[in-house]
């Protein structure tokens, strides 16, 4: 009898021993993001289970950690601590890829088409921005906007006056009467619209498809674990399907990440309107397979070159490459930057 439950002391310990080494043998891995109303549904998939369910499903582990600071949450991904994160198409460019880690956008998830906005009193027209100063955070997609901007108007960066400001700091500024111009984003952008006489003379959705809002991954990780790219898809195209429409469970979940934004459901369907959610696997893969990505990295790589955002010994533009399915741009001994559809082919023809 004491040898029977010798034994069975024995099995069990050492079931326990097999079940503690697979589980420490299960891949993890962390994502950063930050919140911003295309990717809020990142952080609905994680908090109700959608994320795990597709990590169960391909035998690893995904946790999505939220940094209050954007340029942080890129910074600490570039350095290491993170396997992903979101961020722009051009931040992606201009911190991890030169910076020398390449990264894989994963998922391109939407396209800023209203959320960025030049507002300026008095006026209605990029022309009246001559001679103006502008206030905006320095270096980032509102700088970009401004360029783009003047450019299509015939005027370059020469014929204006950017003036540096903190994001927290343009609302406020902009109700001054000192400051008759800025560039910025939403919540923001809707919140400065209501100072009397203002005008919004450019936005984002003059230049569709320049602004995109990104899932940046590891490109050896998702090389090493392509199960990380399985799941961390499915779950996103799930988390889109689940938010769409005007259905109880649709509106449920947008409540949810309006709250968890610090807004309402009116006040993120808002910022949703000005932002082009590629609403399923299919759409995303006609703007990600197209020329037009390729001639987007192009522009915002000259853009970034012209103020330094590729390194001070960068020679030209084109000194960081970016691979697209369309056709890579820029140096090919050095691509950093990558966009795949591998993934993405997989959602549509429903093989996740």
């Amino acid at each position: 009898m004491i040898k029977a439950c010798l034994r069975l002391l024995l099995l069990c310990t050492i079931a326990l021993f097999s079940v503690n080494t697979l589980a420490a043998a299960k891949p993890s891995f962390k994502i950063c993001w930050s919140i911003y109303a295309g990717w809020m549904p990142w952080d609905y998939a994680q908090q109700n289970g959608i994320v795990k369910k597709w990590a169960d499903k391909y035998g690893i582990d995904i946790q999505f950690v939220q940094v209050n600071d954007y340029i942080e949450s890129v910074n600490q991904y570039t350095a290491g601590g993170f396997d992903g994160c979101t961020m722009t198409n051009m931040d992606a460019l201009t911190i991890p890829a030169t910076g020398g880690v390449d990264s894989t956008a994963l998922i391109v998830g939407d396209y800023s088409n209203g959320n960025d906005g030049i507002l300026l009193k008095g006026a209605d027209s990029v022309a009246a921005l001559k001679g103006k100063p502008i206030n905006l955070v320095q270096l980032s997609v509102s700088h970009y906007l401004l360029a783009r901007a003047l450019e299509k108007s015939g005027m370059s960066e020469k014929d204006v006056k950017v003036v540096n400001t903190a994001d927290a700091d343009l609302v406020a500024a902009f109700g001054t009467p000192d400051v008759s111009s800025i560039v910025t984003w939403n919540p923001l952008l809707a919140e400065a619209k209501k100072v009397p006489n203002s005008h919004l003379v450019f936005s984002s959705a003059q230049i569709p498809g320049e602004i995109l809002d990104l899932l940046v991954v590891n490109t050896n990780t998702l090389k090493k674990y392509p199960q990380l790219g399985k799941a961390l898809t499915g779950a996103w195209y799930e988390t889109l399907q689940t938010m769409a429409g005007e259905g109880a469970t649709a509106k449920k979940a947008r409540t949810f990440m309006a709250q968890e934004s610090g807004t309402d459901l009116a006040g993120f369907d808002q910022q949703l309107a000005a932002t082009h959610l590629f609403s399923d696997a299919k759409t995303t893969l006609d703007f990600v397979d197209s020329p037009q990505l390729k001639a987007t990295m192009q522009l915002v790589a000259e853009f970034s070159f012209k103020h330094g955002l590729l390194g001070e010994a960068a020679p030209s533009a084109d000194v960081v490459g970016v691979e697209t399915p369309a056709g890579n741009w820029g140096n090919a001994g050095n691509i950093k930057l990558r966009f795949t559809d591998e993934f993405t082919k997989l959602a549509a023809a429903g093989q996740l």
